[in-house]
Protein backbone atom coordinates (compact mmCIF):
# COMPACT_ATOMS: atom_id res chain seq x y z
CA UNK A 1 0.00 0.00 0.00
CA UNK A 2 1.04 3.73 -0.42
CA UNK A 3 0.38 6.75 0.91
CA UNK A 4 1.39 9.98 -0.27
CA UNK A 5 2.48 12.94 2.76
CA UNK A 6 1.95 16.66 2.72
CA UNK A 7 5.31 17.23 1.25
CA UNK A 8 4.64 15.16 -1.96
CA UNK A 9 6.52 11.97 -0.96
CA UNK A 10 5.28 8.60 -1.93
CA UNK A 11 5.46 6.06 0.80
CA UNK A 12 5.36 2.24 0.76
CA UNK A 13 3.65 0.22 3.70
CA UNK A 14 4.32 -3.15 4.56
CA UNK A 15 1.55 -5.45 4.00
CA UNK A 16 -0.43 -6.86 7.07
CA UNK A 17 1.92 -9.87 6.90
CA UNK A 18 5.22 -7.99 6.46
CA UNK A 19 4.15 -5.88 9.45
CA UNK A 20 3.19 -8.81 11.74
CA UNK A 21 6.69 -10.37 11.27
CA UNK A 22 8.22 -7.11 11.54
CA UNK A 23 6.35 -7.32 15.09
CA UNK A 24 7.20 -10.58 15.68
CA UNK A 25 11.30 -10.06 15.18
CA UNK A 26 11.01 -6.65 17.31
CA UNK A 27 9.61 -8.93 19.92
CA UNK A 28 12.52 -11.39 19.90
CA UNK A 29 14.70 -8.99 20.53
CA UNK A 30 15.61 -8.53 24.33
CA UNK A 31 17.88 -5.38 24.00
CA UNK A 32 14.96 -3.04 21.79
CA UNK A 33 11.79 -4.00 23.13
CA UNK A 34 9.00 -2.11 21.69
CA UNK A 35 7.58 0.86 23.68
CA UNK A 36 4.48 0.93 26.03
CA UNK A 37 2.01 3.02 24.95
CA UNK A 38 3.09 4.93 28.44
CA UNK A 39 6.81 5.46 27.29
CA UNK A 40 5.48 6.71 23.49
CA UNK A 41 3.06 9.51 25.22
CA UNK A 42 6.59 10.80 26.74
CA UNK A 43 7.52 11.91 22.87
CA UNK A 44 4.45 13.59 21.92
CA UNK A 45 5.25 17.10 21.13
CA UNK A 46 2.69 20.15 22.21
CA UNK A 47 2.11 22.06 19.46
CA UNK A 48 2.77 25.96 20.01
CA UNK A 49 6.06 27.84 21.60
CA UNK A 50 7.10 26.01 24.67
CA UNK A 51 6.25 27.68 27.56
CA UNK A 52 8.08 30.46 29.08
CA UNK A 53 9.36 31.26 32.44
CA UNK A 54 6.70 34.05 33.05
CA UNK A 55 9.29 36.36 34.43
CA UNK A 56 9.99 37.83 31.30
CA UNK A 57 8.48 40.92 29.36
CA UNK A 58 8.70 41.79 25.97
CA UNK A 59 9.65 45.53 25.24
CA UNK A 60 11.24 47.12 22.21
CA UNK A 61 14.60 48.04 22.59
CA UNK A 62 16.87 50.31 19.78
CA UNK A 63 20.18 48.65 19.54
CA UNK A 64 23.26 50.10 17.37
CA UNK A 65 23.70 47.90 14.34
CA UNK A 66 27.04 47.02 15.52
CA UNK A 67 26.53 45.75 18.79
CA UNK A 68 23.14 43.91 17.28
CA UNK A 69 25.34 42.06 14.55
CA UNK A 70 27.88 41.00 16.80
CA UNK A 71 25.46 39.28 19.15
CA UNK A 72 23.21 37.59 15.47
CA UNK A 73 26.68 36.60 14.83
CA UNK A 74 27.09 34.50 17.90
CA UNK A 75 23.87 32.15 16.42
CA UNK A 76 20.74 30.72 17.69
CA UNK A 77 20.54 32.31 21.24
CA UNK A 78 21.33 35.80 20.69
CA UNK A 79 18.60 37.81 22.77
CA UNK A 80 19.69 35.52 25.65
CA UNK A 81 23.23 36.38 25.53
CA UNK A 82 22.22 39.91 25.47
CA UNK A 83 19.97 39.48 28.71
CA UNK A 84 22.89 37.70 30.43
CA UNK A 85 25.43 40.86 29.47
CA UNK A 86 22.47 43.13 30.65
CA UNK A 87 22.29 40.52 34.16
CA UNK A 88 26.12 40.75 34.42
CA UNK A 89 26.39 44.72 33.87
CA UNK A 90 23.57 44.68 36.94
CA UNK A 91 25.50 42.42 39.25
CA UNK A 92 28.77 44.89 38.99
CA UNK A 93 26.79 48.42 39.53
Amino acid sequence: MQIKTKSGRTLELPTPEEDAQITAAALTDPDNLPLTDAELSQFKKSRGRPQGSGKKEQVTLRLDTDILEQFKATGNGWQTRINDVLRDWIKQH
